[in-house]
């Protein structure tokens, strides 16, 4: 791919969704049904940072709840009000309203669409290397390692 040409601009709700619902290992992957990624930073080659538009169906979630160790995290609503789930609780967002969650801080976060409607927004990140995340409602921790993601239960245990 790094070969391809790459377009000059392009019409983001045209950018194929990412192909797998998740990278998460079962039985967490399954809990993403109903959410689609398109990958718009990497249809320009971004190696820095990430950019998707991310739409959410009635009752899907973003993420499982999650903290990051390097990567830094920002949302901007486009379109429903989902639900923010951060360790203080429940916060509703509209359109027009972003968030951001500061590396190394701990504080687990997720988005939640808990209405009828569809939801839309924008994610970004960065791609520091060496990154780890907690999960603080699961069984599962996971490391960034060689531009990949690496699931192990908390105790070590890689998931297979």
């Amino acid at each position: 791919m790094a070969n391809e040409p790459r377009p000059i601009a392009a019409i983001a709700a045209d950018v194929p969704p990412r192909s797998g619902a998740s990278h998460y290992p079962e039985p967490f992957a399954s809990r993403m049904a109903g959410r689609e990624k398109r990958a718009l930073g990497d249809l320009f080659g971004l190696a820095n940072f990430g950019v998707n538009l991310v739409r959410l169906a009635p009752r899907a979630a973003s993420a499982l709840r999650h903290a990051h160790t390097r990567q830094d995290e920002f949302v901007y609503i486009l379109l429903g009000r989902p639900t923010l789930h951060t360790d203080e609780g429940r916060t509703e967002l509209a359109p027009g309203m972003c968030a951001g969650f500061k590396a190394g801080t701990g504080n687990g976060h997720r988005l939640i669409n808990e209405t009828a409607e569809d939801v839309m927004y924008l994610e970004m990140g960065d791609r520091t290397p060496g990154d780890e995340v907690r999960y603080p409602d699961d069984d599962l921790k996971a490391s960034f390692v060689e531009g990949r993601w690496h699931f192990a239960h908390r105790n070590g245990t890689p998931y297979t």
